[in-house]
């Protein structure tokens, strides 16, 4: 199926793989499912990578990721860039952090050795330059030490991320103890998800919000666009409909984007957040153009998120 055929996928990510052996051994890869491609880099599913398939070196765990990628190509050329940051053309020659160190046989140059810190820094300069700085992207972070490392250069970067990018944390609980006299029943307890087991990996988050835009146009009830007031002719257009819950703010694609934009409309085309015309709810461009692109190009998504599951027949009783 061709890439633009298919709507925009519940989940992509980029991730930070290090042993929990060597600390210092770190990969770089892109998924649009950690937990099976983690699976696979420790061997315990096929695939993986051969970088990551020596056993002295596993188990490897999942450190960071970075979310919100429109695809795989969008995905992957965020990974080729902060797998190469001295040869990606994404970052200017004046503010590359890192360098090649020498050539090789072929005369190429060679790529630096990984360490946390060059990860983390050539991470923080690529979610500032031109060709990223505007993607829905979020960053998450599933180890305290490396969250600490981040926060430490961060601290000192010359320049701060957008406040529009969420940096998030969720580190493994603490295991609980039966001698908790406030719960005795800790032990039996089944424990929460976290981490990489704790992201959405379909679309059932945006299950109320496409069920709302589902009454709508199936409807045919878009009624006027909230930005240029034109009449919305049904399966005539590009629309877009308000995310938050019990708005049915809706209009064109464009007048939403140049409304969202305000003052920025000169410089940029694509915004990153604003605030509805109706509801005054803040919105997310990337959230109105996934739901979009699931009604244009997701009817089986669809069909599946939607489907009722069907009522289990009590069994009747044996008699005897």
């Amino acid at each position: 199926m061709p890439a633009l055929s298919k709507p925009i996928p519940p989940l992509y990510t980029v991730y930070i793989l290090r042993s929990t052996v060597r600390h210092a051994s770190l990969y770089i890869g892109s998924t649009p499912h950690p937990p099976r491609r983690l699976k696979q880099h420790n061997g315990e599913a096929k695939g993986g990578a051969v970088r990551t398939s020596r056993n002295t070196l596993r188990p490897w765990e999942m450190v960071g990721v970075v979310s919100g990628f429109p695809g795989m190509v969008a995905a992957l050329k965020f990974e080729w860039a902060l797998t190469n940051p001295h040869l990606s053309l994404h970052i200017p020659s004046s503010s590359r952090i890192s360098t090649s160190a020498g050539t090789k046989r072929n005369g190429h140059p060679k790529r630096p050795r990984h360490s946390l810190i060059s990860i983390l820094s050539n991470l923080h300069l690529l979610l500032r330059v031109p060709s990223f700085a505007r993607w829905p992207l979020n960053v998450h972070f599933f180890a305290p030490g490396v969250y600490e490392a981040w926060k430490k250069w961060c601290s000192t970067a010359n320049e701060p991320l957008r406040n529009t990018i969420r940096v998030l944390t969720d580190f493994a609980p603490s295991l609980p103890t039966s001698e908790d006299p406030e719960n005795p029943d800790a032990d039996n307890e089944p424990q929460k998800p976290w981490g990489i087991h704790a992201l959405p990996l379909d679309y059932n988050p945006m299950k109320d919000y496409v069920t709302k835009t589902q009454s709508i146009y199936d409807f045919e009830r878009e009624g006027n666009c909230v930005g240029c007031g034109e009449h919305l002719e049904p399966g005539n257009g590009l629309y877009a409909t308000c995310s938050n819950p019990g708005c049915e703010c809706t209009g064109h694609v464009t007048c939403w984007s140049r409304y969202m934009l305000g003052e920025e409309a000169g410089e940029d085309i694509i915004p990153i957040t604003g605030v509805c015309p109706r509801c005054k709810g803040e919105v997310v461009w990337g959230d109105l153009m996934k739901e979009m692109s699931l009604r244009i190009r997701g009817s089986k998504e669809i069909e599946k998120l939607l489907k009722k599951p069907r009522k289990r027949k009590a069994r009747a009783e044996p008699t005897t």
